[in-house]
Formats: C-alpha cells, structure tokens, sequence
C-alpha cells in the first residue's frame, strides 16, 4: 500500500469509529437514514473519490477507492461512489447528493428512497442519470436490511444486456465490499476463537477451528486481491466488465465460504442482535446476488474469454 492509500486507510478508520457502532447498524437496519454518518463521509470527500477534481472531487482511482469501499457501513457509499466514476468517463457532470445505480428493470435498487439521481443503461448502454424527484418508489429491503426499493419512471428506455457498464461498476463496487467484509469477519472470528474457553482452553486451540480458520483466512486473501487487481486493471484502462466478472465471481464465492464458516465457529451467539457477526454476514450474502451473482458473471466471463481466442487465453490467465 503507497502513502496515498495508508491516508486514505487512516482517514477512514477515524470517521468509521466516530461514526458507526452497533447502535447506527440497529438504526439503520430499522429503517432510520444514518445522517451523521453520511455527513461525516460527504464532509471528508469520500463519497466522490472518483470524481474528476475539475466537478469537485478527489481525482483518484479505483485502487483508492477499493480502500474506501472494504467498510461495510450502512449507507449508498459504493453506488455514489460508482455513479460518480461512471459519469465521469462519460464526460457527464455528476450531480451533488446520493445517486444510485439501478439495472433496466429499476426492481430493488439501492437506496433509491435516498438519492436524489439514479444511473441506468440506456439503448446501446448509454449512459442515463435520472432525478428522482418526481419517481414512484416503493420500499423494499434486501436480507442486510439495507433499502432495495421499486422505481418507477415514465419516459425512460433502458437497455436489457446481459452485463452492462453500469451493473459491470456495480459489481466491482460490490466486490471491494465484500473483500472488506470478509477480512472483517475473519477478524471476529478469529478474536472469538481465541477468548472463548470450551473445555478448559479457548476453542481456537482445537484442530477443527483451526482448520476452519485456515480456510476462512485464506478466501479472505483470495478475495482482496481479486477486488484489487481487478481495481489495478480498470484504473490502467483495461476491459471493466472482465475485471468486474473476475472480481465477483471470487469475492462471491469468498463470501459465502466465510459467512458459512464464520457462523460455524461462532454458534448461536453469530445470530444474537447485540454481536456484529450477522450485520456482515448478512450483507454478504446480500452482495452475492447484487449486480449479478457468480453464475450470471461466469457466464460473461467465459463468452469474453471465448471471443478473444485459443490464442489469447493462455496470456490473459498470465498477464
């Protein structure tokens, strides 16, 4: 990590302790919009890291913001941050405030009932960013109990590819998050292991823990450097929808391994309302499917692969 990004890592661990405990994910997960959280993060310019320093914002790359995006805070921090990015390659002016990103169906889109602008495909995955204003929005919510709202819009045509630029962002957005949100449940459950006492010694002195954290701690690594070198790929100008497919298969199935293992480890007390565990795990589990799950981008991965030839397959794995 350069001096950039420890920066950019320390300015977020400050604001994030400040400003998200348990009671802000209760809230949150009760429907209440975490303001102060959101304050802090648009007061420190996180939220339009991705903006062009020309429209206000930092200028900085997907390698940045993937320092950002580990958080698993309850706020539109990675549809915002996408949004931005997306408009800004487009050559468009990026509205102030929340935007989200919706696929052309506008059926459980993030946070709509928050942002004032959402970002669709149009006809030919143009690029089409709506205000919300006069929208019909219905409340809906996903298993982290974050919003996923219904949108309804007159006038507005979208495109009904099969991974389009703006789900292709999302779902690198999605793959930071989830390669944060695994390192942090490895955290949980490897404190966890060490304190709690079973038989005269703390559990994480049995083989099987042991084993079981092995793997965790391994798909945690797996899935920070799939989010980071699909992060480095796109910010050298490479192909965003392969790197977004790589990113979220791995992250996706790091996911749903840890989420598994975690809960295993951790018993009942994983689901109790007070413990963190399941404000993560839950979220993982959400993310997986969020702007295409595994299936659907392997699916794309191996038609790209398939495209470019016998010839170019073996310097893609390599390169």
């Amino acid at each position: 990590m350069n001096e950039q990004r420890a920066m950019i890592e320390e300015t977020c661990d400050r604001l994030f302790a400040a400003h998200l405990d348990e009671e802000t994910f209760r809230s949150a997960e009760a429907g209440e919009f975490p303001q102060d959280l959101w304050a802090a993060i648009t007061e420190s310019g996180l939220d339009r890291i991705l903006v062009s320093e020309d429209q206000g914002g930092s200028g900085l790359g997907w390698q940045d913001a993937e320092v950002v995006l580990r958080s698993a805070a309850p706020v539109p921090l990675a549809e915002t941050i996408a949004a931005g990015w997306l408009l800004g390659q487009a050559g468009m002016d990026v509205p102030d405030g929340i935007i989200t990103l919706a696929g052309p169906e506008m059926a459980r889109v993030p946070w709509a009932r928050a942002a004032g602008h959402m970002l669709v495909s149009g006809v030919d995955d143009a690029l089409v960013c709506v205000s919300l204003d006069d929208a019909e929005i219905t409340w809906d919510r996903n298993i982290g109990r974050d919003p996923r709202d219904v949108v309804v819009l007159d006038g507005v045509e979208t495109t009904h590819e099969r991974m389009d630029r703006v789900r292709a962002a999302g779902a690198l957005a999605r793959s930071c998050q989830m390669a944060g949100a695994v390192s942090a449940v490895l955290d949980l459950c490897v404190t966890y292991a060490n304190e709690r006492v079973q038989f005269g010694r703390p559990i994480g002195r049995f083989q099987a823990i042991q084993q079981q954290l092995a793997v965790m701690a391994g798909e945690a690594a797996a899935a920070g450097v799939a989010a980071q070198d699909a992060c480095r790929i796109v910010d050298a100008g490479g192909d965003l929808v392969a790197a977004a497919a790589a990113a979220k298969i791995r992250t996706g199935e790091a996911a749903g391994k840890a989420a598994n293992i975690a809960h295993q480890v951790h018993g009942a007390i994983g689901f109790t309302d007070e413990y963190r565990l399941h404000h993560l795990t839950r979220r993982l589990w959400a993310w997986r499917s969020e702007f295409g799950a595994e299936s659907a981008w392997a699916a794309m991965l191996g038609r790209l692969v398939a495209a470019r030839g016998a010839k170019n397959l073996w310097p893609d794995l390599t390169g």
